[in-house]
């Protein structure tokens, strides 16, 4: 079952217990004449009201500010006179009355962390005042890992609550879950972009040098300023920020970029650029058209006798931006292609392809990967469609 499922069936058990509790509430007193609904349907918009405001905090994970952030919310889903979370360690927030219990808690769920077990206690409280007599505590886990306890106390022992505690502390893996996954995709991201980087070939760094270094004496402004174009390109690079960047300044990067091919293969090579202002602002992810660009000079100059030229265009499509880079050069056999973009082509072969393909489908779905149309000696011709608008997609 994915996360997402997984998650669907644990809200609605959590909806179908805060829904009979709320109601229960509800029941027992008078229904103004301004509500509208039945007492059950306004327990169910607050039950999910309520786990609304808890979830985004969780999203972040397992921590002090994060358990402080959804406390309240959570112990108004139980509706308990006291709850606790803890990480594995320490106590992350108190919510409620008897807060001096808190002494005890991580003595009292020891097994709990160790086991992964529900458990149920008596409080022993000394304080004949306290109402807090008894509580029952959940492990929070995920992927099988214990990361802490949800404990929720009560005046007397109670089979609804415990029952309640569960279901609720299921929900709030699932929000830590999603919190992992979140942490693990932008981990890849991050892998992937360092993978890119690394593709910057060692060759072409060493080579544009040696091109610049050539002009130092034949013409000194030139040499200024390809030196200028080279720094400009590996700062944005190799910049540290950002999963995502506009269309405005990948172009710019990849400009620089045949800046410094141009200056050593001169007129062997001609770069032809048809770019709309009105998509320039869009957002996509970092280093996703440069290596794409690379790839079309490599199979452009590889082989060509005389020149080859490489067509760059980025137009309006409506709602999409769409980027065709196109190369004459030797192109590519449909079947070799198919195996790279399958990851199959080997550690050194068509990683850039396979990269932003994978990326642009993590990003956009499946309906926005590459669409490459090669041929041995047809040269290739890659097109890319951008979302001009995509929550959670913004330059930086």
């Amino acid at each position: 079952m994915t996360g997402a499922g997984y998650a669907v069936i644990v809200l609605l058990g959590v909806l179908l217990f805060g829904a009979g509790l709320l109601a229960g509430r509800r029941t027992a007193r008078p229904v103004r004449t301004s509500d509208v609904g039945t007492p059950v349907e306004h327990a169910t918009f607050e039950t999910l009201h309520t786990a609304s405001l808890a979830a985004p905090p969780l999203r972040a994970g397992l921590t002090e500010d994060s358990a402080r952030k959804s406390a309240r919310r959570l112990r108004s889903l139980l509706g308990t006179d006291a709850l606790c979370l803890t990480d594995r360690e320490r106590i992350l927030v108190w919510d409620g009355e008897g807060g001096h219990h808190g002494e005890h808690v991580m003595e009292q769920v020891a097994e709990l962390l160790a086991s992964g077990r529900d458990t149920a206690f008596r409080s022993d409280c000394e304080d004949l005042d306290c109402p807090l007599r008894w509580a029952v505590a959940v492990p929070l886990t995920v992927d099988h890992r214990v990361l802490g306890a949800l404990i929720a106390y009560a005046p007397r022992e109670s089979a609804v609550l415990a029952r309640a505690a569960g279901e609720v502390a299921r929900w709030v893996c699932v929000q830590l879950e999603l919190a992992e996954l979140d942490r693990s995709r932008t981990q890849l991201i991050e892998a992937e972009i360092r993978a890119l980087r690394a593709q910057i070939s060692p060759h072409f760094i060493f080579n544009s040098l040696a091109a610049i270094a050539s002009f130092v004496r034949t013409d000194p402004e030139q040499a200024r300023e390809l030196l200028l174009e080279f720094a400009d390109f590996t700062r944005y690079s190799f910049r540290s920020h950002g999963d995502f960047t506009t269309l405005a300044d990948e172009l710019h990067s990849i400009d620089q970029y045949l800046a410094l091919v141009r200056a050593r293969f001169g007129e062997r090579l001609a770069v032809t650029l048809q770019v709309a202002p009105e998509v320039l602002p869009v957002a996509l992810p970092f280093l996703c058209l440069q290596p794409l660009v690379e790839n079309a000079v490599k199979h452009g100059l590889e082989g060509a006798v005389t020149s080859s030229r490489i067509t760059i265009s980025a137009l309006d499509a409506g709602s999409e931006a769409e980027v065709v880079i196109e190369d004459d050069g030797i192109g590519m056999d449909p079947e070799r292609l198919r195996h790279i973009l399958r990851g199959e082509g080997g550690k050194s072969t068509g990683v850039g392809l396979l990269n932003v393909d994978e990326r642009l489908r993590q990003v956009y779905g499946d309906d926005y990967g590459l669409v490459i149309e090669t041929g041995i000696g047809a040269g290739m011709r890659i097109t890319v469609r951008l979302p001009k608008y995509r929550a959670g997609v913004h330059g930086s």
